[in-house]
């Protein structure tokens, strides 16, 4: 039986990891210190083994935001990515380089959700293919959804 690894990291590609093993709930929160380390109206995460994270680069570094949680983000690009709680770490669904399968299941501190979340998805849609094929000729210095990337231009070698 193969091992399952899921891999990811943070924008700038200086903090990687390895998953190995089965993840856990894939959940949502809504609470105000989630909304403020996303900058957004919910943070997005999955637990992850006690003993299965392997970092492969730089470690996050971490923001204690209560007397239980800390919140890991790459220091040198700020990307939200973990989620720690005594009883074990949660990795944001953004930074995993497949998130394909990580549909939230469950949405916590629901109360505290912002009123309007529940329709932002009925939003009239932007759909202008001129505007994005010009995004697509612009040279991105983020680092891409894989491991093997060699980006020397930022000393970021695996």
């Amino acid at each position: 039986m193969t091992e399952t690894i899921r891999t990811g990291g943070c924008q700038c590609g200086a903090v990687r990891f390895r998953i190995h093993g089965a993840l856990g709930r894939v959940s949502i929160c809504h609470c105000r210190m989630c909304q403020k380390q996303f900058g957004s109206f919910f943070g997005a995460f999955v637990a992850v083994p006690n003993d299965g994270v392997e970092w492969i680069r730089e470690e996050p570094s971490y923001f204690q935001s209560s007397v239980n949680i800390a919140r890991g983000f790459c220091q040198r690009c700020g990307t939200p990515m973990t989620f720690r709680q005594p009883d074990g770490l949660e990795i944001t669904i953004g930074a995993f380089d497949d998130r394909s399968d990580l549909a939230p299941t469950i949405q916590i501190n629901h109360a505290a959700r912002l009123p309007w979340v529940e329709t932002i998805f009925q939003a009239e849609v932007h759909d202008n293919s001129d505007y994005y094929k010009r995004q697509e000729s612009i040279i991105s210095f983020q680092h891409p959804d894989e491991e093997t990337a060699n980006w020397p231009e930022h000393g970021l070698k695996l």
